[in-house]
């Protein structure tokens, strides 16, 4: 789905929702380090992109990679990683569920550790 400038593979609205995350907080959108594409999540990548699952390193974490669906916005990783779930620019609230799949995003990111970095 085109939205604004960016093709976001698997959004089903143009807030970059998906059919796997979709309630009014599942606002991002990931470009992914493999293919250098947008998806809404990890699955839509899975059924519409590359088929690698190679994630962002660490020392590119000053790239724009994150999409706010609500302003079109890119973001790096990190101001996304640090945005306490809020959009720097619009103020939109994201999900904070989303820190439990960083691992599958961003290298040395592990669910189980508080502060999600476990190297």
């Amino acid at each position: 789905m085109k939205i604004s400038e960016f093709d976001i593979q698997g959004a089903i609205d143009q807030a970059t929702r998906c059919q796997h995350y979709h309630t009014g907080k599942d606002i991002i959108a990931i470009r992914f380090y493999c293919c250098n594409r947008y998806f809404p999540c990890h699955l839509c990548h899975e059924a519409y992109g590359c088929g690698k699952g190679e994630v962002w390193p660490r020392e590119k974490f000053n790239e724009k990679a994150i999409l706010c669906g609500n302003c079109k916005t890119e973001l790096t990783i990190n101001q996304y990683i640090n945005s306490d779930n809020t959009c720097p620019n619009c103020q939109a609230s994201f999900n904070s569920g989303c820190s439990l799949h960083y691992h599958l995003y961003f290298e040395h990111f592990h669910p189980s550790c508080p502060f999600g970095d476990d190297g």
